[in-house]
């Protein structure tokens, strides 16, 4: 899959197209149906399939006081597209500049003549322009000057006809429900760092751990331990259990994703991790002594094991 960022122009080959337009983050089930028509439309027709997503995410650039709330990187959204099919992606940086571009002039200066689209697909909710002035009702109108076909997608729906939504992804994971994260986006929340020298505490109980920083950006699971499985770089898939927090048995507290990586020896310093989490075993907790600790370790280890069945 070809990726396009910055101001690098659109090959020839790839104008023409029919893309899927949004924001896409943590790219679950909801926003796999728009991508997956977008898709089908463009084999029918024999046309480049897209994907046209934004870096920046809009809300932080017009609420910057937002907590972190993001469920994938741009790194791991693209490579999610790719995995779907696609053929390329575009990344838009949406800047304040952007954000000021009117509607008719997003639609005529960057989708037709930027990327050359032919066609789109879009969520009922999408908005474009400044002060999203524009929908997707405002889209048909503006496209068809151009030649461009608008299509919607309604909202993809649970079985309690709940919308699947971002949203509640991000509540599911705060509250410590990873599992029914992952059935809302097809697949466990992952969050993807590289491995970074630590104190080593881990190896003086027999349990060494990898340090991954969790990234300024990612929305915070709720703190605890969790089965987790961990893809390597060299693509190699292992289990473990990992703690998600502060560590409050010791000082000073530092938020830090540790993983335990079950029957595995080897270096990963400087390697980029990707650690689902697959079950929140518990919370963390301030034991009494390293003792129990240990103890606490041990039993999480068996929970853990039992939980990656």
């Amino acid at each position: 899959m070809k990726r396009i960022t910055g101001d690098a122009p659109l090959p020839r080959a790839l104008r023409g197209g029919i893309a899927a337009i949004g924001n896409f983050d943590g790219f679950h089930i909801g926003h796999q149906a728009v991508v997956g028509w977008a898709l089908a439309r463009a084999r029918a027709q024999g046309l480049p399939a897209l994907v046209v997503t934004f870096d920046p995410h809009p809300a932080r650039l017009f609420r910057p006081q937002l907590p972190p709330f993001m469920l994938t990187t741009v790194d791991q959204k693209l490579d999610l597209v790719e995995a779907f099919g696609m053929d390329a992606a575009v990344v838009l940086r949406f800047d304040a500049a952007f954000a000021a571009l009117p509607a008719d002039e997003f639609v005529a200066g960057v989708l037709v003549g930027r990327l050359g689209l032919t066609g789109t697909v879009t969520g009922e909710d999408f908005t474009f322009g400044r002060g999203a002035s524009g929908d997707p009702a405002k889209l048909l109108e503006l496209g068809g000057a151009h030649g461009l076909i608008p299509e919607t997608v309604s909202p993809v729906r649970d079985e309690g006809s709940a919308i699947i939504s971002s949203t509640r992804v991000r509540a599911a994971l705060q509250a410590g429900h990873c599992r029914e994260a992952a059935r809302l986006m097809g697949r466990p929340f992952a969050i993807a760092g590289t491995v970074e020298h630590g104190d080593k505490r881990g190896r003086t109980i027999d349990v060494p751990t990898a340090n991954v920083a969790i990234g300024s950006e990612y929305v915070r699971p709720a703190y605890g331990i969790y089965a987790v499985r961990c893809r390597l770089e060299d693509g190699r898939v292992v289990e473990g259990i990992a703690n998600l927090g502060i560590r409050p048995m010791f000082t000073p507290p530092r938020e830090l994703l540790e993983v335990h990586l079950f029957d595995y020896a080897g270096d990963l310093y400087g390697q980029t991790l990707e650690t689902e989490l697959v079950a929140y075993l518990r919370p963390e907790m301030k034991l009494a002594d390293l003792e129990a600790l240990k103890a606490q370790i041990a039993k999480d280890i068996v929970d853990a094991r039992a939980a990656l069945l």
